[in-house]
């Protein structure tokens, strides 16, 4: 069993130090932040004055420097989820971000404008809904890789044996990591979705659970970080894992989602949506030439995705692609390019299965989703799931895991990835025996109701976190069809989408990079680049455009004393109007929010 961390804290404040308190039962552990020198120690509970301001917290995300010098990050609320085999688990809803110094009047004018913006980029991820933590379980790993460990890791600290792709504090927590003794005031605290369920079929009662864990590696937002690192590591990668705990019986399916695994980008240049662009360090040739690129890709790209698959091997086993990008228009070479590539991988532990999901559901028919379970349903019968029986032993392994991914890897993976989890839970019922063999999962109108909507709640949590709004096409998730209604939110959420990844995504982008550590601050450095100023066409040209086309409405609704005089002035407005409209659309890149901590391309 891991040494938990501390549940319950106390901070008491002093001018001088920080004091972390642990309450769990028979404690005298003390954790003292000198707010001076920044050095981390253990202590006891006598070394806490009496004059320290004390309240309480539920746990240490974590420090980080800024301009004006060191800042303490605390959990300040908490929400229960539910219980993960007798282990609390938690939602962290509210944080505390606590300053070394007592005042900033150090600070210039221009140092105390750029130390609040890092404060606000702070407060924009932590204000982001999906953190979760545990002080007793291991929540970063799934059964199966519990289950396979050696009892040294099992006498590990949570935070010694967590895994790193899944701790969004990690950087925050480098400290404590160093000091083992510390360790137990460190908890690990995931990003994704965790939803605990009490249900019941056949009057017989089972808790399951949907558990997305998405990786700090190559974290960022929809637009700006897409495709893989050097290292292999994808963009907006998620690990849901779908787990039914029944009469001391423990089922466990796993999934994973990930971009598209080589070298592409899809800037914002306020088009609807961005042509994918492959890296031009990749292919210097026409995408065209898909059979030149094959050759391209091999020398230029193949080291970063097979990084990717050799690690996807290790930690899952057998690998089945579902790529579900279209295979016509601006997604065609996306899909060329990846179909291309695994076959070079030339590994007979990776499948490649290619699915256009908006060719083969249009005109609202989602009913041939049927096609692609049937075609990969041998392989969901091979890969199996993970299942325990109530006296520990280990009866079945999952051998493999289906990655699947669209462009965004958001609202068309997520149904597929539930109708997928919903074959496979309903062969853990049977198999343990809440279902009988006759039954169906659908058939089971009050948990089927449950299934829907935990899932759909998991596509919004997962669009939230990458693209700003909620999943699309979740009423086909919740109902089991698509609706008139659904439609509507579906454009309404687009709209919100496209506002967003064109005018505010840069700064949120900056703001993971600074939590993650992408960007460390130094106070030694020029911040000049946070406070550059767009040049005046920037601004001269939308205000342009806005009163060209609103003199274009104004002439239409006041007519002049002739016909011929009112289509002069319509002419001119609208001229300007669109005139102005196109050389921004020609100049789009300049016009979006860009990030400014990180630059991108070095990384794409």
């Amino acid at each position: 069993m891991a040494a938990a961390a501390y549940e319950n804290l106390k901070l008491h404040t002093t001018p001088e130090k920080f004091y972390f308190e642990a309450c769990d039962n028979g404690c005298n552990d003390v954790l003292t932040i000198d707010r001076v020198s920044n050095e981390i120690t253990l202590g006891v509970k006598k070394d806490v004055p009496p004059s320290a301001v004390t309240k309480s917290v539920y746990g240490i995300m974590g420090t980080i420097r800024l301009v004006a010098g060191m800042y303490l990050i605390v959990i300040t609320k908490k929400q229960k989820v539910g219980e993960l085999f007798s282990h609390s688990v938690w939602k962290a809803t509210d944080f505390n971000i606590i300053s070394y110094k007592k005042t900033v009047l150090h600070l210039t004018e221009m140092q105390m404008l750029d130390n609040k913006t890092f404060l606000a980029m702070l407060n924009n991820v932590l204000n982001t809904d999906g953190f979760y933590f545990s002080a007793t379980y291991d929540l970063t790993h799934t059964l199966q890789r519990l289950a396979n460990t050696s009892p040294e890791f099992q006498e590990m600290t949570l935070l010694e044996r967590a895994d790193q792709r899944f701790v969004w504090n990690g950087y925050l927590l480098r400290e404590f990591a160093a000091q083992p003794e510390l360790h137990r005031f460190a908890v690990p605290v995931i990003h994704g979705f965790i939803l605990v369920k009490h249900c019941s079929i056949n009057g017989k009662y089972f808790d399951w659970t949907v558990l997305s864990r998405r990786s700090c590696f190559r974290a960022g937002v929809r637009y700006y970080v897409r495709g893989i690192d050097s290292e292999g590591h994808a963009a907006n990668f998620v690990e849901t894992e779908q787990i039914v705990q029944y009469n001391g019986y423990k089922a466990s399916f796993v999934q994973t989602r990930g971009s598209i695994p080589f070298f592409w980008s899809q800037r914002p240049n306020l088009r609807y949506k961005p042509k994918p662009q492959i890296s031009k360090s990749m292919n210097h040739e026409s995408l065209s030439n898909i059979a030149v690129l094959g050759q391209q890709i091999a020398l230029h790209a193949m080291d970063g995705f097979q990084r990717h698959f050799d690690s996807q091997l290790i930690s899952y086993g057998k690998q089945v692609i579902i790529n579900l990008v279209d295979q016509k228009g601006p997604e065609k070479s996306l899909e060329q390019v990846f179909s291309k590539m695994t076959a070079s991988l030339g590994n007979g532990m990776v499948k490649y299965c290619a699915f256009d999901f908006h060719k083969e559901c249009s005109r609202m028919r989602w009913d041939r989703l049927q096609i692609l379970l049937d075609r990969v349903a041998d392989q969901q019968d091979e890969f199996g799931y993970f299942l325990v029986d109530p006296e520990g032993k280990m009866i079945l392994q999952q051998d493999g895991t289906f990655r699947t991914n669209c462009i965004d890897c958001l609202d068309r993976t997520n149904v597929v990835q539930s109708l997928i989890a919903r074959r496979s839970i309903q062969s853990q019922l049977q198999r343990i025996g809440v279902l009988h063999v006759s039954q169906r999962i659908d058939e089971q109108a009050e948990f089927e109701k449950i299934y829907k909507n935990s899932w759909a709640d998991n596509a919004n949590a997962c669009a939230k976190q990458y693209a700003g709004t909620g999943a699309l096409k979740t009423d086909f998730t919740r109902t089991g069809k698509r609706t008139k209604w659904g439609l509507v939110m579906d454009g309404w959420n687009s709209m919100i989408r496209y506002y967003k990844n064109n005018f505010s995504d840069g700064f949120r982008q900056d703001s993971i990079d600074l939590f993650l550590g992408n960007y460390v601050v130094d106070e030694a450095d020029s911040l000049a680049f946070l406070h550059d100023q767009k040049e005046w066409r920037f601004l001269a040209l939308p205000i342009i455009m806005v009163v060209a086309f609103s003199m274009c409405i104004i002439c239409l609704l006041m007519a002049g004393d002739t016909w011929t005089e009112t289509l002069a002035y319509v002419l001119f407005w609208g001229s300007a109007s669109f005139g102005t409209a196109a050389i921004i659309l020609f100049n789009g890149k300049e016009f979006v929010d860009a990030p400014r901590l990180v630059q991108k391309e070095k990384m794409d």
